[in-house]
This record gives structure tokens, C-alpha cells and sequence, in this order.
């Protein structure tokens, strides 16, 4: 097997980030599985393989229920990163079971179909607010104008925080975000060790309130759900919560904006969606998979597993590539074709098996009320001019994506 190094994959390289499916299809064709030393990881580039690893057992988000670092052969983050760690390894995304098991279940006794369907017509309203605004400005920026606010908006108002705090929500988001790229860099790890310490904070005394005052909100919800005694701890309760916020707008934003930039670029599908708004639930779908929100998912390696020969050791880290997975031409016909009629699409965007993701139905909801609102109030909507790509690989987004309302 070739040394990865010669592959043109490079999460670092702007040419890469503006484009990095072409990388992938080298990537596929090099094999199931490449050792990437610049970051210490394999690389399972071919969909079969990212949809078994994600239901596989011996893989894991995180090690600590079975090792310790040192068992692990890892290394201990640094002390002064403790706040980020806190929040984020409490969170029923890097957890396993049983702790995963017992928080997704009592977390889905308050986040039920119910509850995200009784959001639905604030989620239409609001959509259909923000675009009209942008009409009536006759254009402006997609991502700061609708993408960004109306999924913020929705998951704030599903947890019950009050309107005059939002503003503080994307900000933290962000730089809490900042450390799921690929080795971040001091500076990035301080800034979300400050928002994580300022979120947990806000959220203490927000739980405490809503202990005294129970409303109708997701929070309050949390804090009473329990299963034969069993309740989330408060430290479990804030890292759910951030993992909503975050997770509840970061993918639907960069999704929105990911997608709308995708139809500019093939206005032949863009005319046809035009022409026939029933296309809205699987251009999303096609539009989440054609240029995916999370191109990459971690996982370790608990016991040693096998791919096509290769034993890849316990301890060891795996970097599924979702984005590649996506257009892996052995699931998806034309990969590289965005076609908003495709009827078997298997995308993985929205991950697999127990950590598939909770607010998969919310986004949904949230991508068609803001395309519909586009395709009805705003029928001339084009691009003013070309975005610039965000530097960051593995949440895929824009910088803005500026339009016009002709």
C-alpha cells in the first residue's frame, strides 16, 4: 500500500476544503482503509465499511468507561483545557453504554416526536418571517439573515431560553465547535475552554430556576424526566443541552447554506425545484448528501478490529469519512451528479447506529420551513457573489453565501 502522503487528501489545503471529492474518489481507489500520520488516524473512506464501523461495537467515542489513558497508550488532556472536557465527556455523543444507554433514554422522554412536532408551526412562522425580511431588504446574507437564526431560535426556544440571552448562544456554539477540527491549535482550545466554563455557567443557573419554576420546555423536561428512579445529573443536564444547541444548529446552518450555494452552482436542479416544490424532502436529502454539513466522525478502536487485512490495534484512532461515504459510486449512481430526484439515497449525514442523531427529525422540519419559505417568498433569489469556503474541514460550511432578491 502506497504511502498516504502522496494522496492528494489535505484538510489544511484551501484547494482541498473548496473541493475535497475528488480527494475522496483517490482515497477510495487507494483502499478501504489509510494509515494518515498528520493526525495520527486511519481513514475508512467507502460507505460499507463508515455504516458497519458506526454500528460497530468494538469501536467506541470514547475508551474511559473500559481504560484509562495510560492503558489507552494516550495521553491526558491538559488541565487547562478541564471545562471543555467536562462539558463535552458528559454528553451522549461521546459517551458509550451504559452511561450513553441510560442518558439518550431519559433525554428522550423529554425530546419526543411530540414535543418537535408541537414546534412546527413556530418553526414555519419564523422561517417565513426571516425570509420575508430579506425580501423586503432585497437580498442580503443567506447565512446571518435565515440559516443561522432560525435553527438557533427554534432549538433556544425548545430549551426555554429566554429571548434576550440568545444572542450570546452562536458565539459559544462556535468556539466549542472549534475543537472537533482536526488537531486545533492552542488558541482555538482557550477560546472554547472560556465558552464552555461561560455556557456551564449560564445553563447552572437557568436548571436552577427552572427547578423553582418548571415551564413547558425542554430544560424543565430534563430535569423531570427519570426512569425507576434513575435522573440525569446536573452536569449531564448542561452537557445535553450544549449538545442540542450544538448540534441542533451547526448541521442545519451549514446545510442550508451548503445546499442553496450547491443549487446556484446547478441551476437546471434549482429550476426544477422551482417548478415543483413537492421535491423539498428529497432535494434535502440530496443536498445533505451531496456536499455534507460533518465530513468527518472519530471513533476508537477498544478491541482490535480487521479491515481488508489490515488489523488496526486497540487504541488506535478511525476517521470516518462521511463526505466520502456520500459519494462512494458503489451506493450512490453519478455520485458526483446532484440529482433532487434521487429516490435511493442511504446518505449518512445524519450518522448510524446509536449515536444517529436525536434532532434528525427537528432538521428536517427546519430545512424544509426555510427552503419552502425561499422557493414561495423569494422566487428570484440568486447569488450576488461567489462565498468564501470556511478554513475548517470537518464541520463543512460558508463564511456567508450573499444573495440578491431581484
Amino acid at each position: 500500500m502506497a504511502g498516504p502522503l502522496d494522496l492528494a487528501f489535505d484538510p489544511w489545503d484551501p484547494a482541498f476544503l473548496a473541493d475535497p471529492y475528488p480527494a475522496y474518489a483517490e482515497l477510495r481507489a487507494h483502499g478501504r482503509v489509510i494509515r494518515y500520520e498528520p493526525t495520527d488516524q486511519w481513514l475508512v473512506p467507502h460507505h460499507a465499511d463508515v455504516s458497519a464501523l458506526l454500528r460497530d461495537r468494538r469501536l467506541g467515542r470514547t475508551y474511559q468507561h473500559r481504560f484509562s489513558h495510560e492503558d489507552f497508550g494516550r495521553t491526558a488532556p491538559p488541565p487547562a483545557h478541564e471545562p471543555f472536557h467536562t462539558l463535552n465527556d458528559h454528553g451522549m455523543l461521546d459517551l458509550e453504554p451504559p452511561d450513553h444507554t441510560r442518558i439518550r433514554r431519559l433525554v428522550s422522554k423529554a425530546f419526543t416526536p411530540r414535543t418537535v412536532d408541537r414546534l412546527r408551526p413556530y418553526v414555519h412562522g419564523l422561517a417565513n418571517e426571516l425570509v420575508a425580511a430579506l425580501v423586503a431588504d432585497g437580498g442580503g446574507d443567506l447565512l446571518t439573515d435565515v440559516a443561522e437564526p432560525l435553527p438557533v431560535a427554534v432549538i433556544a426556544e425548545m430549551l426555554g431560553i429566554p429571548e434576550a440571552d440568545r444572542a450570546q448562544l452562536r458565539p459559544w456554539s462556535a468556539a466549542i465547535c472549534g475543537m472537533y477540527e482536526l488537531n486545533p491549535p492552542e488558541d482555538t482550545a482557550a477560546r472554547a475552554v472560556r465558552a464552555s466554563a461561560e455556557f456551564s455557567d449560564y445553563l447552572r443557573e437557568l436548571i436552577a430556576a427552572r427547578r423553582e419554576k418548571p415551564g413547558e420546555d425542554l430544560i424543565s423536561g430534563l430535569i423531570a424526566a427519570h426512569d425507576e428512579g434513575d435522573r440525569l445529573t446536573e452536569q449531564e443536564m448542561i452537557s445535553t443541552a450544549v449538545l442540542l444547541l450544538n448540534a441542533g444548529h451547526e448541521a442545519t446552518v451549514n446545510a442550508t447554506v451548503n445546499g442553496w450555494w450547491a443549487l446556484f452552482r446547478n441551476p437546471g436542479q434549482l429550476a426544477a425545484l422551482r417548478a415543483d416544490h413537492s421535491l423539498v424532502p428529497s432535494a434535502i436529502e440530496e443536498l445533505m448528501r451531496y456536499d455534507t454539513p460533518l465530513q468527518l466522525f472519530e471513533r476508537w478502536v477498544l478491541d482490535d478490529i480487521e479491515i481488508d487485512g489490515t488489523v488496526i490495534p486497540r487504541g488506535a484512532e478511525i476517521a470516518m469519512l462521511f463526505g466520502s461515504a456520500n459519494h462512494d459510486p458503489a451506493v450512490f449512481a453519478d455520485p458526483g451528479r446532484l440529482d433532487l430526484t434521487r429516490a435511493d439515497n442511504p446518505h449518512i449525514s445524519f450518522s448510524a447506529g446509536i449515536h444517529y442523531c436525536i434532532g434528525a427529525p427537528l432538521a428536517r422540519i427546519e430545512l424544509a420551513a426555510s427552503m419552502t419559505a425561499l422557493l414561495e417568498r423569494a422566487p428570484t433569489l440568486a447569488l450576488a457573489e461567489d462565498p468564501r469556503r470556511k478554513p475548517n474541514f470537518v464541520i463543512r460550511g460558508l463564511e456567508g453565501l450573499p444573495v440578491v432578491v431581484r
